[in-house]
């Protein structure tokens, strides 16, 4: 019998959607959210229970652990809760640059610590940690530079989790999720800013759905890094390894995401 899954960020988006299919197979899902209302919604629709969660506050991470693992074993933390913003580099305010980077970056480091330790000392047999990055932490994406950055670390810390959890010999699957640009409102947001034309360049936006769905399916599997949909990371590796060359490319995607996101305006 599934035990307890916890999901940050699960007010709405991916987060919403991954809760309904924890819930679905089984899972008693404790949704958190820095917006107490949305993460209250989520966990009405499926059945679990909500906690207002600031994802920059460690000791909060852990007081959502100790509650979870009051309800069952731990077995599943989704660190999803994320921002973005599409600002030039240089152009970011100061206190911008310090959220992103403490809601992307550190909010994924508090959440798994949190799991880890509550993993480690209770009962399951089939845990997963699965973070949260983008299609953006393998290729250069100009107008993300930041938010770039962050998921770069995440993919970076995912990885190197999963090689301490093996020498430490404790037996935690963590996966990163790397979806290309997405159909949520985190996205349309967006569509305003100039510099969010690399959102809107890909082929298609994805549907939550189809992203929760591959999220959740690895919990069948031992997959460290999972790209929706697959056919795109080859191409972002690919153009990361080509370096400056790549970049010249950018500037047709660009234009294609400019026309993209004037349309969905």
């Amino acid at each position: 019998m599934p035990g307890v899954a916890v999901v940050t960020g699960a007010g709405r988006g991916f987060g919403r959607e991954v809760a309904r299919r924890l819930s679905g197979r089984g899972y008693t899902v404790v949704c958190t959210d820095i917006v107490g209302e949305a993460a209250a919604a989520t966990a009405d629709q499926v059945g679990g229970s909500s906690m207002i969660l600031d994802v920059r506050d460690p000791d909060a991470h852990r007081e959502v652990a100790r509650r979870a693992a009051e309800r069952g074993p731990l077995e599943v933390w989704v660190n999803n809760a994320g921002l973005l913003r599409t600002v030039k580099a240089w152009e970011h305010a100061d206190d911008e640059v310090r959220l992103l980077v403490d809601v992307n970056v550190l909010g994924v480091m508090y959440g798994s610590r949190a799991a880890v330790e509550a993993m480690s000392s209770g009962a399951g047999y089939n845990r997963h940690i699965i973070n949260i990055a983008s299609l953006s932490a393998l290729a250069p994406v100009p107008g993300l530079a930041v938010y770039a950055a962050t998921k770069h670390a995440v993919l970076g810390f995912t990885s190197s989790l999963q090689g301490d959890l093996n020498v430490a010999g404790l037996p935690i699957t963590v996966h990163a999720v790397c979806p290309d640009s997405a159909d949520t409102q985190m996205v349309h947001e967006r569509v305003g800013d100039e510099d969010a034309a690399m959102v809107f360049s890909a082929p298609r936006l994805l549907s939550a759905e189809e992203v929760a769905d591959r999220t959740v399916a690895l919990l069948d599997s031992k997959e460290l890094v999972a790209v929706i949909p697959r056919w795109r990371g080859w191409v972002a590796r690919s153009s990361a390894m080509a370096g400056r060359h790549a970049l010249r490319a950018t500037s047709l995607m660009r234009k294609q995401g400019d026309r993209r996101r004037a349309r969905a305006g």
